[in-house]
């Protein structure tokens, strides 16, 4: 139940005050009442959660005391959107203020702030004396009423056409105000400093942002530290300036001394007290670049709707749980790459801090669900999400699914999984020139290699025999259909050589993730006007890319990667999950890319230097981990954890296939993979290194829908028939033996 009603409050519900416009609950020591206001989210209905044993065990809606089997939750506020400034605000009421922080409140800035009527004379004399004595006009008199009425309606310049344009708003506010109103509003206003892009607006955000808590459980030393902020509150923020704020805020406890309002051992202890913060990130509190991203969209896309006057509420894709994740993951990889580059420079050479860019979506219906565009938007506002930078092997995916598709055409040798490539030299003639691809790293060549070895350890040269067998037009067409429009049909491209952003990239591998149709990144689910009726709704926008037969070929090399290949390090890390991915280096070691996906989710995660300056770290080092982390945390929550395995479509058959010659396999062969192909294009003659020992091979079946093939063991014939048609009779579908 607390966990529950902190997530509430995150969404603005307040605890038992029932005039609060989102929603307010009640807790219990095993249930949740909640409530949801005149403002809330649409369709939420007043409803009691049980909880046994930390999880929920029913849902009780108080409409009609029915069971519900689920209950949809207010979303979180992400930012309030108001003259291209972003700020967050959580109203509070006057009674949901503790006593501590406005005896902090008023001991520092007005003393006297019950008694008075708008007006300290004494501040006032005191001021003008300062003043006159120092020859300056600096020292402030204002009173919390005089300071709400600037901070409402006027700008901080010391004219005396403003002092008495804030004098006439003051006496009118004390004229029709309470008191407690008053410091009500003013705790609503007052300006608290800024956490990551948003501006903190009120105490209710601010013991959030600060402090992970809500208003009402504000201790003695927190208290006192949002009130030291009010004077300065960007000089002394006290996530980035601590000492400062600690010592600002035992200058509020020597005043809530002399008051009376604490004791001294009160204070004594609380003065002593170390400062302590939230520790949550501020990506994943505030996700800036995820919200730069749907500012611009709302500016570029909805140029008839007046955001800013007409109070819509814009509902996004994103998942705050994901989003918290991405941020705890980047950091956790981030530091793994800092401390190789810290290896690879021990002579004390200044290093730029490497940068880094995450986006994870739903690959079926383009949701973006998490986002992260850089290490520290406080620093660079860059988004690198949207930075063109080179592919690298993440971009030999397409390479292998256009040679993969000459097995869908009367092909006279169609390029199979099986198919042999030669690792070794080679010099590649194209437009009068030659080229030579090398590997990263380059050991000891491996000569004939199968189309699933080249792609699973991400051979250079075999890429390039692959690119140039499938048409260099033809991949940069297949490319070009995926949304990657800068990528040239030259050997080089087969290598990743021409620039995509990790957006870019995410949407072309939705293809691969969902059955060969791409699916268009979206981050706005809806727009509500001011009555909450929808003035908006978004849907997914698809595009058939592949057939599904070719596409499962595809998701079948790229699950071959993480067991065997370069990214065996996903499993090494404690992902067990059904998973398929791409590592990616580009030439000169400059960018580290890994592209992966689930049957749930699809995330790509970029690293690299904003100055081009070679990484030397490759893709499994750098962008491996971080993806790995995300992914396992992720695989936690209910809507993400429900991982299954990759449907073998049908037309699709495997077969026992010797890795060295790519023929069946016999009794005698050392190492057996499985391997699947196009019905027709699988091969048919035995392996001819391995003829020893008994003949018995695995015949080929199709699947059932969701079914994994497996293969049939059947004694071998003394012919051997001609390949089936590629596209076959539904009704003959069935089993095919050797």
């Amino acid at each position: 139940p607390l966990q529950f009603a902190a997530r509430l409050r995150e969404s603005g519900y307040a605890e038992d005050a029932r005039a609060n416009a989102a929603g307010w609950y009640h807790l219990r020591p095993n249930a949740i009442e909640i409530f949801p206001g005149s403002g809330a989210y649409p369709g939420a209905e007043p409803g009691v959660l049980r909880f046994q044993n930390g999880a929920i065990s029913s849902i009780i809606a108080l409409s009609d005391n029915t069971s519900r089997t689920e209950y949809t939750v207010e979303p979180q506020l992400l930012s309030s959107l108001y003259d291209k400034n972003r700020e967050k605000r959580r109203l509070v009421k006057y009674d949901d203020i503790p006593p501590v922080l406005v005896h902090a409140v008023i001991s520092i800035e007005d003393k006297r702030f019950f008694q008075h009527s708008g007006f300290d004379p004494i501040r006032i004399i005191k001021a003008v004396f300062v003043d006159l004595r120092e020859h300056r006009n600096a020292q402030g008199a204002s009173t919390l009423t005089q300071q709400l009425a600037r901070n409402l309606w006027l700008d901080s310049r010391k004219t005396f056409t403003r002092k008495f344009d804030e004098l006439l708003i003051t006496v009118h506010l004390e004229r029709k105000l309470t008191k407690q109103k008053i410091f009500e509003y003013y705790a609503n206003q007052v300006d608290l400093g800024r956490r990551g892009s948003f501006a903190i607006r009120g105490f209710g955000e601010a013991s959030e942002a600060y402090f992970g808590k809500d208003i009402r459980q504000l201790t003695l030393t927190e208290a006192a530290t949002l009130a030291g902020l009010i004077q300065e509150p960007s000089f002394r923020n006290p996530i980035r300036w601590p000492e400062r704020a600690r010592s600002r805020r035992n200058v509020v406890l020597e005043h809530m001394l002399e008051n009376g309002y604490i004791t001294q051992s009160q204070y004594e202890n609380a003065a002593q007290s170390p400062l302590v913060t939230t520790k949550q990130g501020i990506e994943s509190a505030d996700a800036p670049y995820f919200v730069d991203l749907v500012n611009e969209r709302l500016a570029d896309d909805f140029t008839d709707h007046d955001f800013q006057e007409s109070g819509s509420k814009i509902y996004t894709t994103l998942d705050m749980d994901l989003q918290r994740d991405a941020a705890d993951a980047v950091a956790i990889g981030m530091r793994e790459v800092d401390e190789i580059l810290a290896r690879h420079h021990k002579s004390g050479t200044p290093v730029e801090e490497p940068q880094v860019a995450l986006i994870c979506l739903d690959p079926h219906t383009g949701e973006i669900k998490a986002l992260i565009g850089g290490r520290n938007y406080g620093v660079s506002q860059l988004d690198h999400v949207l930075a063109k930078r080179p592919a690298g092997s993440t971009f030999k995916s397409f390479v292998y699914a256009a040679a993969l598709n000459t097995g869908l055409y009367d092909h006279p040798d169609p390029i199979t999984q099986s198919t042999i490539f030669q690792d070794a030299p080679q010099t590649f003639a194209f437009g009068g020139k030659e080229y030579q691809p090398t590997d990263f790293e380059k050991g000891d060549w491996l000569g004939d290699v199968t189309l699933r070895t080249a792609f699973a350890k991400s051979l250079n040269v075999p890429a390039v025999e692959v690119a140039q067998a499938a048409g260099y037009q033809n991949v940069a067409d297949l490319a070009h259909r995926a949304g990657l429009e800068d990528i040239r049909a030259t050997p080089a491209m087969a290598l990743g050589a021409y620039d995509v952003t990790p957006l870019e990239m995410s949407a072309a591998y939705t293809l691969f993730a969902n059955r060969g149709v791409m699916v268009q990144p979206r981050m706005i689910t809806r727009v509500a006007d001011k009555t909450g009726q929808d003035s908006w709704d978004s849907e997914p926008q698809t595009k058939k890319i592949l057939d599904p037969r070719v596409n499962f070929l595809m998701v079948s090399l790229m699950q071959e990667v993480l067991r065997s290949g370069t990214a065996a390090g996903v499993r090494s890390r404690g992902f067990t999950l059904p998973a398929a991915g791409k590592t990616g280096t580009s030439q000169g070691e400059r960018d580290a890319w890994f592209a992966g996906f689930t049957t749930k989710l699809l995330c790509v995660v970029w690293v690299g230097l904003d100055d081009y300056q070679n990484l030397n770290i490759e893709g499994a080092k750098a962008a491996l981990p971080i993806w790995t982390e995300f992914m396992k945390r992720a695989s936690k929550h209910r809507a993400y954890r429900d991982v299954t395995d990759f449907e073998v479509p049908e037309g699709v058959v495997s077969a026992q296939i010797d890795p060295e010659t790519g023929q069946l396999a016999t009794s005698a062969c050392p190492q057996v993979v499985t391997d699947y192909y196009l019905l027709g294009t699988q091969p048919v003659q035995f392996c001819p290194l391995h003829q020893g020992g008994s003949t018995e091979i695995a015949g080929w079946e199709t699947p059932a829908a969701g079914q994994p093939t497996v293969p049939n063991v059947t004694p071998p014939s003394t012919s051997l028939p001609p390949p089936r048609s590629v596209t076959p009779d539904p009704n003959e579908i069935g089993r095919a033996h050797v």
